[in-house]
């Protein structure tokens, strides 16, 4: 029998040696979800004994972490504004910084209008998608992947948020697949370099889908197809927002006015990285 401070103890010592970044927190969330207890009563049991079972399922969770496979994919499941998402390899991991998206998205939409409707291109998870309907309850939301196996994950994340009525899915390549017009595009599409990919940590490389991560030479290979035909999706006056990468502003900028958008702004993340482009159709057109 092994006790949880023990057990606590041992993981964060061995996720140490694994290359965790933060073992003890990783040690401790797993085990929270495992044993199905909360921080506190943790806290409150440490001497509380797993059986043979328990300390053997949990182990392969820590082997399984040991070898940088994110904690999420183990887990199933991450946070994102204050919701639980499902998500497995099919899908990139939300980010916190990719609420900063939908934060803009509200700003300028909020209160929402009957009628509205909403693109969300790539959808992975269904994060951004299924956020916003719960958000803009008179919204109509499309959300597209290039993936089945994606779009079957935000399918399921739509029913569990009581959103599914006003979502619909569509398999196909950003837009291609799309009929209509829209008030809002929205996409955290991938923009990597292709240089730059080799040096992200290894549980990203070897466990996110690299499709949701690479981008071509500069990564804006994305940036470029969106921004050009999103233009004749959107409505007179509809607004475009994207989810950029560190020092990307410049050229997603130029991109914008080449296209003939205007009214382009940026949005800082937390961090002060600009990480949100957007910018209207212009009225006129």
């Amino acid at each position: 029998m092994t006790d949880i401070r023990t057990i606590l103890h041992r993981t964060t010592r061995d996720l140490t040696a694994g290359g965790s970044p933060s073992p003890r927190l990783d040690a401790e969330v797993l085990l929270m979800r495992f044993l199905k207890m909360d921080r506190l009563q943790l806290c409150l049991q440490p001497e509380r004994e797993l059986s043979q079972e328990e300390a053997a399922g949990f182990s392969r969770w820590v082997v399984r972490r040991s070898l940088g496979e994110p904690v999420a994919y183990i887990l199933g499941e991450k946070e994102f504004w204050s919701l639980r998402f499902e998500v497995g390899r099919e899908v990139l991991i939300p980010r916190p910084e990719t609420e900063c998206l939908v934060e803009e998205v509200l700003r300028f939409y909020r209160p929402p209008g009957e009628g509205l409707r909403v693109l969300d291109i790539g959808t992975g998870s269904g994060a951004i998608g299924v956020v916003l309907a719960r958000e803009l309850p008179a919204a109509r939301v499309v959300a597209t992947d290039i993936s089945p196996e994606a779009l079957a994950v935000a399918s399921r994340n739509a029913m569990a948020h009581g959103v599914a009525g006003c979502m619909e899915f569509i398999q196909g390549d950003l837009l291609a697949a799309v009929d209509g017009d829209f008030d809002i595009i929205c996409s955290n599409p991938p923009y990597i370099p292709e240089e730059v990919y080799g040096l992200l940590p290894a549980g990203i490389r070897n466990f996110e889908p690299p499709g949701a991560l690479i981008a071509g030479p500069d990564g804006l290979d994305f940036h470029r197809r969106i921004i050009r035909e999103g233009l004749h999706r959107l409505k007179t006056g509809g607004r475009i927002f994207l989810e950029i990468g560190e020092g990307q502003q410049g050229p997603v900028a130029a991109l914008f006015r080449e296209a003939g958008y205007d009214d382009i702004s940026f949005r800082k993340d937390y961090g002060g990285i600009d990480r949100v482009a957007s910018a209207n159709r212009k009225s006129e057109d």
